[in-house]
């Protein structure tokens, strides 16, 4: 297993990871759809996440297949530029084998680099209790929690938000 950036030519690849993992599992923000980006446009956001220093996009990738992706975006705004967000997920056969935690120990380091780095959040489904169980291993604490955050086939699901403070 290879972790590593995603680079423009990723971009077909990743797009058709999104709907596989979004298929799998009830915990993204899409479900079998993906995410609603042509090629092209997936192509130019991964060319700019590749040239910011503020900004990461990275897969684990095995034998040609994308097994895993996390994507870390720092806020631009002045007031919010201590502050940025990030997401995970995982093909469902292969939680388990700390792909999520390796992807997510890379992008804590990234962060811890970026000048003026404060907080790292994320929302996560309340009854998510894997992913909650790996960020509290990193740190992060629930600071609240969004009812009905999603609407998922007419039911509303919860999140927590979550923080992890870099400095003290």
């Amino acid at each position: 297993m290879e972790i590593r950036k995603a680079r423009p030519e990723d971009a077909e690849a990743l797009l058709e990871y999104c709907r596989a993992v979004g298929g799998e599992s009830d915990n993204l923000t899409f479900g079998p759809e993906g995410l609603p980006l042509s090629v092209e446009a997936e192509r130019a956001y991964l060319a700019k996440t590749l040239e910011s220093s503020r900004d990461l996009y990275l897969i684990c990738v095995e034998e040609g297949a994308i097994l895993g992706a996390a994507n870390f975006t720092a806020y631009g705004r002045e007031r919010l530029a201590h502050r940025g967000e990030f997401s995970i997920s995982v093909r469902r056969a292969y939680w388990g084998r700390h792909i999520a935690t390796r992807l997510l120990e890379r992008i804590i380091e990234f962060e811890k680099g970026i000048p003026g780095m404060e907080v790292i959040s994320l929302e996560v489904r309340s009854d998510n209790a894997r992913a909650i169980a790996l960020y509290r291993k990193f740190g992060f604490e629930k600071v609240g929690e969004f009812p009905g955050f999603f609407k998922i086939r007419g039911e509303d699901v919860s999140c927590d938000w979550m923080r992890l403070a870099l400095t003290k």
